[in-house]
């Protein structure tokens, strides 16, 4: 063989590209699912303080008035802890269970704030994955 066709067949200058062009479509679908992962978990971590907050409110201002007022303050409470969610987005949402008698909350029952929020998981623009993530806290009417 011709050495001037031995150096041509041996020459590995394109190798570092051609490798590199191979493994970066895989190496930007795991960076854009791990920044996905870290958006949904920041979701979650925002409902489930909003489900807590809006439980505490609820809890503390059972003298705050009738039972629409105290749970109007505590969906209020609930969607101000979380502000950079969109409540008005569909299967959004804060409800409150609550123990009513003669239109007031009655002390020593429990009060309990569900925040649910629906996640997508995205890739290019395109959803791949969707559902809703939820957060229930109950605690005791004061």
């Amino acid at each position: 063989m011709r050495p001037a066709l031995r150096k041509l067949i041996e020459d590995e200058q394109g190798q570092a590209l051609t490798e590199f062009a191979m493994i970066l479509p895989v190496l930007m679908m795991v960076l854009f699912a791990i920044f996905q992962f870290g958006v949904a978990f920041n979701n979650y971590i925002q409902v489930t303080s909003a489900a807590r907050e809006g439980a505490r409110k609820g809890a503390v201002s059972r003298g705050a008035g009738n039972c629409a007022t105290v749970s109007s303050l505590a969906i209020s409470a609930a969607k101000n802890a979380a502000p950079n969610l969109n409540w008005g987005a569909s299967g959004a949402g804060v409800t409150v269970t609550d123990t009513c008698a003669s239109n007031a909350i009655s002390p020593n029952t429990d009060f309990t704030v569900k925040a649910s929020y629906p996640w997508t998981v995205q890739i290019f623009g395109h959803p791949v994955v969707s559902g809703t993530m939820s957060s229930s806290t109950t605690m005791r009417v004061e």
